[in-house]
Order: structure tokens, then C-alpha cells, then sequence
């Protein structure tokens, strides 16, 4: 499911004072419960589409989408490619409410079935290739899902090797990819973009032995803000931590604009969520400690503000204020906030990073695997247990 563990964070934030607290502390308030659903097998996200919630995964070795409505009531049940091995691993609505699904799919019927899986597999050590691979899986599938309809659609573009998509971005110009593909060496991460229509550019390759592509974000000026993270040397810029934390600008021409890597040794660190306005957070790992890291960054990747959290599993962030993980200690903001086992929190932030909020989920919620939005049911938290998937709103 998504996401992914990776691990990583700029290094250069550990220069940058968080920022400061309101002087009275805040209360955390509980979340409204939406709907629970029983079924979480291959499961690997959940998205808000208008009124109603679409899941989208795996089961067997075919993909598929669900839409529910905020009571639970099932509205739809597709498989996206019924003739074909495939998997389902990220998924974005556009301006005019159509609902795009991507992963990765085989244009050969395969004689055996591919070994399906919902996360990326080895999220701790990206020097190895992911056992997600399977031969049959090397062409890159984007579902279209008209607005009002349960009719997908599907473009594809075949690619040299297997590949893995991580994340999507799109806006009223376009989409992009991003993900790794295996290399006789280990594997890359990808960065493949395309139009409206479904017509695909050609993908640009980042690294060659132990690097991974985990979020993207589609720029104003047509660039393109993928990240990641990555234990090779990446345009001359050699590794420093254990795994480096990345963050590259990728040009309208599909070449690399520059590359920030995060620079403290010992670390393994990723950047796996970034929103449109490069709210960014990953995960930081140091010997056995494990935070979470949320920051803001400038258009130019300056960052703004920055905080830690003991945490365990992803974190997700949201426009440029909301950051949703699974919290394992006190966080000083906070009045009422000292968790006896790892518990899911909602975090917001006002446009300076001073923290203004704070929501939890119950702690019998295990995994936060979603944190999404729509105007009709406001910002959602998805969490799982080893049940059930519950959907909880900030209402």
C-alpha cells in the first residue's frame, strides 16, 4: 500500500530553528469517523472524488478501483485491465472531476502471474532491486475514469524494463510520473510525463544502482519537483548518509535542472509525500531513532520551516498546511498529546509554520495509509488496522 516507506530529509534543515509555537499550547481534538470498510485486501490508496471515495489496488495480479460514498455504500467495483497482470499505485483528479489511476501493466498475457504487492518492497536499504518486479510489468499504465462514469480507459507506454509508478501529479496541462524502473545494476528512479489525451514523453532515468522516486509535483512554470531518495552519486554530488534524501527540479524538456541531497552522515532519509506547494515530508532515520519530518519549501527549495516528530510508518502532506503520520512520542506544541503506543495525528500550520491544529485518530488505528481532500467532504485521514480501513474527516 501506498506508501511506501522510504527514508530521507534535507540535511541542511538541521540548521533552521523550528519554528516557534503559539505561546498556549494547543489541545488535540479526536476526528470524525466517516465510514469503516472491511475489506482492505490490496488496498494500496484511497482518493476523494467529489462526494464519494474511490480505493484503488491490487488483488490477485489485477488492478482495481472502488468508489464508495460517505456512508460506505459500495457505488462502483472495477477491475481496470481484466485481460492483463497489473497493479494500481497512485491516483489524481483533475479540474473537470475525471479520475486518473496509474501503475504498471503487461501488453503480453502473462503464461504465470506476477507477485502483486501494494508498497514498494525494500523501503530500508534502496541499494537492492524491489521484488515488485515482474517481468510482464514493463509498460507504464495510466487508467482515465470519465467524470460521472465507471468506464476506465487506458493508456499505456512501454519502457525497456519493469517498472514501479510511486506517485502522481497533474494539473489542467498534464500529468507526471514518478517511480523506479530495475537496471541490470539495481534500479532508477523515473520521471515520465504526458497530456490530457494520454499521449506519453519519454522517460528520463535518475540514477542506475540504489535510487527511488517517491512524490512529485508539477510547477507553475512547467517544471517538474521529484522526490525521493538515493545511496549513488547523482550528477557529481556524491552520497553523504547512509541513504540521502533528494529533491530534483526537472525541466519542461525533460533534463535534470538541479539536484539538493541532504548531507548529514549516518542518516537514511527520503522525501515521500510532496504537495503542489512543496509542503514536503519524508522520514529520518539515525541509528535507532525514527522522526518524521514536515517542511515548507520556497519555489527555489529554500526552506521555510521545518519539524521533527517521533513517528513510525509514512507521513502524507497536504496543500500547504496539513501533515498526517503516526505519532510515538510528546510533541511540545501540544497540551494533552503523550501517546502510550503509536497513534495517527492530524498537524496543521498556519502560512508562517506555526502549528494551529491537531486531530488524532483512536490508537487502535495501527498505519496511516492516505491523507486526501475534496471541496464536497473536506480533508479525509485514512488509517488501517489489521481489519478494517477507516476513513475519518476533520470536520
Amino acid at each position: 500500500m501506498k506508501r511506501f516507506l522510504s527514508l530521507v530529509l534535507i540535511s541542511t534543515l538541521l540548521a533552521i530553528p523550528t519554528t516557534s509555537a503559539a505561546p498556549k499550547k494547543i489541545t488535540v481534538k479526536p476526528l470524525k469517523l466517516i465510514t469503516t470498510i472491511s475489506k482492505k485486501i490490496g488496498v494500496a490508496g484511497v482518493i476523494a472524488l467529489g462526494k464519494s471515495i474511490v480505493m484503488y489496488g491490487t488483488l490477485g495480479d489485477k488492478s482495481f478501483a472502488r468508489a464508495i460514498d460517505a456512508t460506505g455504500q459500495e457505488l462502483w467495483n472495477i477491475s481496470l485491465d481484466p485481460n492483463s497482470p497489473s497493479v494500481a499505485t497512485a491516483a489524481g483528479v483533475d479540474s473537470v472531476g475525471n479520475l486518473w489511476i496509474a501503475g504498471a501493466t503487461s501488453l503480453e498475457r502473462a503464461t504465470t502471474a506476477p507477485t502483486p504487492t501494494s508498497t514498494p518492497l525494500n523501503p530500508d536499504n534502496v541499494t537492492n532491486v524491489p521484488d515488485i518486479f515482474s517481468t510482464n510489468l514493463n509498460a507504464i499504465a495510466l487508467w482515465r475514469i470519465p467524470a460521472g462514469t465507471s468506464t476506465p480507459i487506458l493508456y499505456t507506454a512501454v519502457q525497456p524494463s519493469p517498472v514501479l509508478v510511486t506517485a502522481m501529479a497533474l494539473d489542467k496541462t498534464g500529468i507526471t510520473l514518478v517511480g523506479l524502473t530495475q537496471t541490470g545494476k539495481g534500479n532508477s528512479g523515473f520521471v515520465i510525463s504526458a497530456n490530457l489525451l494520454g499521449e506519453f514523453g519519454k522517460a528520463l532515468l535518475i540514477g542506475q544502482v540504489s535510487t527511488t522516486l517517491d512524490a512529485v509535483a508539477r510547477n507553475g512554470d512547467g517544471t517538474v519537483t521529484a522526490t525521493g531518495a538515493s545511496a549513488e552519486t547523482l550528477n557529481s554530488k556524491k552520497v553523504i548518509g547512509v541513504i540521502d534524501g533528494v529533491i530534483i527540479k526537472v525541466s519542461s524538456a525533460n533534463t535534470v535542472l538541479s539536484i539538493v541531497r541532504s548531507s548529514a552522515p549516518k542518516a537514511k532519509r527520503n522525501w515521500s509525500s510532496a504537495s503542489p506547494t512543496l509542503l514536503l515530508g519524508g522520514t529520518v532515520i539515525t541509528g535507532k531513532k525514527i522522526e518524521s519530518a514536515v517542511t515548507k519549501f520556497s519555489k527555489t527549495y529554500v526552506p521555510s520551516w521545518t519539524y521533527r516528530f517521533g513517528s513510525t510508518g509514512p507521513i502524507f502532506t497536504l496543500g500547504s498546511t496539513n501533515a498526517f503520520f503516526t505519532s510515538t512520542s510528546a510533541i511540545a506544541q501540544l497540551s494533552n498529546w503523550v501517546p502510550k503506543k503509536p497513534q495517527p495525528i492530524l498537524l496543521t500550520f498556519d502560512t508562517k509554520g506555526v502549528m494551529s491544529g491537531a486531530f488524532s485518530a483512536p490508537s487502535d488505528q495501527a498505519e496511516v495509509i492516505g491523507l486526501t481532500s475534496s471541496n464536497e467532504l473536506g480533508i479525509l485521514c485514512v488509517t488501517v488496522n489489521a481489519q478494517t480501513i477507516s476513513i475519518y474527516s476533520q470536520r
